[in-house]
């Protein structure tokens, strides 16, 4: 419901954009931007975002002529729900949060969270009817529409219409240096940023030529260059979820659990257990079942609050005690990260074969 919700304020927001500038769906070209954005997800499942098939599409046209549609128009399509996408990543992106653990690019494990949203986005796209004279309707502007429809006949004497389009955002991310509502709200801002610079370059396309080039490139390498600095920027702080020097480090609380009436929350340390100290997930573990009724917690919230809290725990038998614990960074299980499409892991293990069969 959450979501849907959200989906509503993003569809108003889409929809006012997408009038303000005058983006139409009319010979636009934007039938071909599904068919390419699947195939390009066998290859990557995040290419299956349209700002790899709208810039592959541009790029073709401006090569080969082929296929016929209106680069502005696509791109500034693509550039809107990016931008869409960037206030619901502001407002919601960290809400349903998954504690998990994962393998840093220098081999280390580290707790974090997985951001993972999607959103129902109902829109109103214009649609041009054609060169008519209406009795009733809404007159623009004279510098209305900033881009112009791939139609026959004089822009100013053209008549649109609003239909309901039905469209679908996601979100992906990960949280490992940062908690999730500030990576979120970074990752708004990145996104913002790169939708905000290729709408400019898709309404330039429309007026100067060269500019449509640009727009074609910036649409795929923008957003490559989004996730790149996304990734770099959050791997290159210390990860927040590692195990302290003393105590166990919580990644994650089960709502209403026996570690959630304690008070306990995500980024403490619980230092013992009935006054007996745990230093080890293991020992946290090993005492739990052996404690019984009540269970008498002692844990650090922020540098110097200690806390002793006493709370019934059901035991082995009953509810878990409702507590995830920083990994202690040998466990082998960790979460795949790995994006690759069926065609994609056929391509890493055909070079891993080459590499293999010309190695010394």
């Amino acid at each position: 419901l959450a979501a849907a919700g959200y989906g509503l304020l993003g569809g108003l927001l889409g929809s006012v954009l997408m009038v303000f500038i005058g983006l139409t769906l009319s010979g636009s070209g934007l039938i071909y931007l599904w068919p390419v954005a699947i195939l390009l997800m066998l290859i990557n499942a995040r290419f299956l975002c349209f700002a790899y098939a709208g810039g592959l599409l541009a790029l073709t046209n401006l090569l080969f002529g082929f296929p016929e549609l209106n680069i502005a128009q696509v791109l500034a399509l693509v550039a809107v729900l990016h931008m869409v996408e960037s206030m619901l990543i502001l407002a919601s992106g960290h809400l349903g949060a998954v504690p998990a653990y994962f393998k840093t690019p220098g081999g280390r494990v580290v707790g974090g969270f997985t951001l993972q949203r999607f959103w129902p986005i109902p829109i109103v796209a214009l649609a041009v009817v054609g060169p008519a004279a209406v009795q009733q309707g809404v007159s623009m502007p004279d510098w209305w529409p900033l881009l112009k429809p791939e139609v026959s006949g004089n822009p100013a004497d053209l008549v649109y219409t609003l239909i309901p389009v039905v469209a679908g955002l996601g979100y992906g991310d990960l949280a490992v240096s940062r908690r999730p509502g500030e990576k979120s709200r970074l990752s708004a801002l990145f996104l913002g940023v790169y939708s905000l610079t290729l709408l400019l370059l898709a309404v330039l396309a429309q007026y100067h030529r060269p500019f449509a080039l640009l727009a074609a490139l910036f649409s795929p390498l923008g957003h490559e260059m989004v996730i790149y600095i996304g990734k770099r920027v959050e791997f290159q702080r210390s990860p927040l979820f590692v195990p302290p020097v003393r105590g166990v480090g919580v990644l994650d609380v089960v709502p209403d659990t026996p570690a959630w009436r304690a008070g306990i929350r995500s980024g403490d340390v619980v230092l013992s257990l009935n006054r007996w100290p745990v230093n080890s997930r293991a020992e946290l573990e090993m005492l739990l079942p052996a404690a019984g009724m009540p269970v008498e917690v002692e844990f650090l919230h922020g540098p110097q609050q200690v806390f002793h809290r006493t709370v019934a725990f059901p035991g082995p038998a009953g509810r878990p005690f409702g507590l995830l614990a920083v990994p202690s960074g040998n466990e082998e299980e960790v979460m795949d990260l790995s994006t690759a499409g069926p065609l994609g892991r056929w391509w890493m293990e055909l070079g891993r074969r080459f590499r293999g069969r010309n190695s010394p």
